[in-house]
Parts: structure tokens; sequence; C-alpha cells
């Protein structure tokens, strides 16, 4: 099966903001992912575009390296790099249905 973004969002879910113990897909943090050729054994390396909930958020390094660490845990992928970015703010529009259901945002 050919690596895809939706494989590596699912893949992500792992990854739980200690904070708001929601996975940083649902939460809107994972802005772009970009997958690149694969090499001759067909391992891809992958680029990661995320945000934080607040530009000072405590849990930042944590999240930045379980994005890391869940993404190059995949068997297709090889080298991830993770930026963050600021813009555009991450607000509560970019959660899902399921995470504002779990912090009672309706």
């Amino acid at each position: 099966m050919p690596l895809t973004e939706d494989k590596i969002r699912e893949t992500l879910k792992q990854v739980i903001d200690p904070e708001l113990y929601i996975n940083i897909v649902d939460l809107g943090l994972i802005y772009v992912i970009d997958i690149k050729e694969p090499d001759e054994k067909g391992v891809h390396d992958v680029h990661i575009e995320m945000t934080m909930t607040s530009p000072m958020c405590p849990a930042g390094p944590q999240l930045v390296g379980g994005t890391k660490a869940a993404a190059e845990g995949m068997e297709e992928v090889g080298a991830v790099d993770v930026q963050v970015v600021m813009d555009p703010p991450w607000s509560q529009d970019m959660m899902t249905e399921d995470a504002r259901d779990q912090l009672g945002i309706f």
C-alpha cells in the first residue's frame, strides 16, 4: 500500500496533547504533510508543518518530538522534518467535531 497523507495522519493520532488529552490531528495542529519521492528502497522523507494552540505552548517540544517519532516509526518513512508555524494562527474552528465534543465546545 502506498504511503499517503491520510496514512500519516492516522499514525499521528497517537500523539496526544498532554494538557487537553486529545490527539494533535483532531485538535487541528497538523497543517501540511509533504511526502517526498521514494528512494530506491521505497522509503519517503516527509516534511510536516504543525502549529501549537498558543505561541508559548509548554507542551510544544513534546508535541514536536512525538510527531517526529510517530512519523519516523512508520516503515515507509525515512527522515522527518517537523516545522512549527504560527500562520495561520490556530483556533478552535480547526478542531474536528470529535475534539470539540470531548472538550465540551459546541
